[in-house]
């Protein structure tokens, strides 16, 4: 049968006094009494029935059974520091799972992730596209970001960017006979329609929005609808027809100019994107690092808006 081991302090008031060859240095360094380290080293003593340490003209040394075990055992304390190093370095590097509704994670977060990539190599970010809510104890997510009213019970959860919706689409609708160049011309184009399931009531839908622009004589409920943001929004790149776009989902576009917001009239709406976890995951610096770098890019991109 394989012998019990000693306790756990015992073993460490071993491996310290054989170390040092002192009691009075290993009980400094275990910040406990001299007498306590001696009634250690007696507990494992009496539990392997062997004497480990002898006196020798006043110098304390390992008896051929303390040269026995101490190899093995300073090993074993070895291997568990470096246990819990691998434990701490989790936060610092390796693999940073995020959850991210898809149509952000198209049109606002990839586009600028290279930036956080090649500043941060050693995070390996992965991107999980999804529209149910994370469950943090299950699916191995590190931070998710999500778009609604922020109430998300026990989790810490932070306002990132506030949001605002327009019309867009592509400069080729500004030509031909019916090109778009008054708000009247709408009665022309096909309205294209984010039928997302926001659940957001404060979100303008083209009724909503032309009400709001003064163009009640145009028929807002006809046009197709899609349930992705990003898919109305490539059916406007695409030219099909006008979308109401979410500000920073077409922010890209914009840019690019593949889009152009051919009206001034923007409506802000209440929901917004939040960076939500578990508040044990702030304490990871491959979070913190990764929030930081969120809210800098939320930051620009609320500056380059105006």
């Amino acid at each position: 049968m394989r012998r019990r081991l000693p306790p756990l302090n015992s073993l460490r008031a071993f491996e310290a006094v054989a170390r040092h060859l002192s009691v009075t240095k290993a009980a400094d360094e275990l910040a406990v009494t001299p007498a306590a380290v001696s009634h250690q080293i007696k507990s494992i003593e009496d539990h392997l029935g062997v004497e480990l340490f002898q006196r020798a003209k006043g110098v304390l040394l390992l008896t051929d059974a303390g040269q026995a075990i101490l190899p093995g055992i300073r090993e074993g304390f070895e291997r568990f520091a470096a246990a819990i190093e691998q434990i701490d370095n989790l936060g610092d590097a390796g693999v940073l799972t995020i959850s991210v509704a898809p149509s952000f994670a198209a049109k606002w977060l990839l586009p600028r992730l290279e930036g956080f990539q090649d500043k941060h190599p050693e995070i390996d970010v992965r991107v999980g596209a999804s529209m149910t809510l994370t469950n943090f104890q299950t699916d191995g997510v590190d931070l998710a970001i999500r778009y609604g009213a922020g109430k998300y019970p026990d989790l810490h959860c932070e306002r990132l960017l506030d949001e605002a919706v327009f019309p867009v689409c592509s400069p080729k609708l500004l030509d031909g006979p019916h090109g778009l160049a008054a708000l009247a011309d709408l009665k022309h184009q096909t309205l294209l329609h984010d039928d997302s399931p926001d659940d957001d009531p404060s979100c303008p839908t083209w009724p909503m929005w032309l009400k709001a622009a003064g163009a009640k004589e145009i028929d807002g409920a006809r046009g197709p609808k899609f349930n992705q943001s990003s898919l109305v929004i490539e059916a406007a790149v695409l030219g099909r027809g006008v979308a109401l776009a979410k500000a920073s989902l077409a922010a890209a576009d914009l840019a690019e100019g593949r889009l152009i917001k051919p009206f001034g009239t923007a409506l802000p709406v209440d929901f917004a994107y939040h960076v939500v976890c578990p508040e044990a995951k702030l304490a990871l610096r491959k979070v913190v690092l990764f929030r930081d770098w969120l809210r800098a890019q939320a930051a620009s991109f609320a500056g380059a808006k105006g």
